[in-house]
C-alpha cells in the first residue's frame, strides 16, 4: 500500500507539471490592445527591419538550432510560411548555437523563441517552445494581421 500511494504521489506530480506546461504553451496571447504596452524589439533588430526591403511587411524571428528537437520540428512550419506568405510577412531563422552572438540581442531564454515584429520594427509578442502554425496564424491575426489569403 505505501508503495502504491508514492507512486500515486508521482503521477500526480508528473501529471500537474505537465498541465501547467500545457498551459504555458496555450496561455491567453495578449494583443497590442490589452498590453500595457509592447516590448521594445532590440535596436539592432528594429534597424535590421527598417533597412530591409520588405520592412513594409510583418516579421516572425524564429531564434532555435537545427539540432533541437522542438527547432526540428518547427522548421518546415517556418519554412511554409516563407513561401506561402511572402507577400505578407517575412520569416527569419538564426540558429543560436551555430551563431550565438546573432541571438545576443533578442534576450532569448530558450529555444526555440518566436518573436512577432510589426512592420515598422516594434515587437509586439513573444513565444517559447514550439508554436504550431495554426497557432502562428492566429496569433497574427490577434494581433490584427489578416494573413489568410
Amino acid at each position: 500500500m505505501n508503495m502504491q500511494i508514492k507512486l500515486l504521489i508521482v503521477v500526480l506530480l508528473c501529471s500537474a507539471v505537465v498541465g501547467v506546461l500545457v498551459l504555458k504553451a496555450r496561455r491567453a496571447p495578449v494583443g497590442p490592445a490589452t498590453a500595457a504596452a509592447p516590448q521594445a524589439a532590440p535596436a539592432a533588430a528594429t534597424a535590421a527591419a527598417q533597412s530591409a526591403p520588405t520592412a513594409a511587411l510583418p516579421r516572425l524571428v524564429d531564434l532555435g538550432a537545427d539540432k533541437c528537437i522542438p527547432c526540428k520540428m518547427m522548421a518546415p512550419i517556418l519554412k511554409d510560411l516563407k513561401t506561402s506568405l511572402v507577400e505578407r510577412l517575412t520569416v527569419e531563422f538564426i540558429d543560436v548555437w551555430q551563431n550565438p552572438d546573432a541571438g545576443t540581442p533578442y534576450k532569448i531564454k530558450l529555444i526555440p523563441t518566436q518573436i512577432f515584429f510589426a512592420a515598422d520594427g516594434r515587437e509586439l509578442f513573444r513565444h517559447e517552445g514550439f508554436f504550431s502554425k495554426k497557432d502562428i496564424l492566429l496569433q497574427w491575426e490577434q494581433l490584427g494581421y489578416s494573413l489568410s489569403p
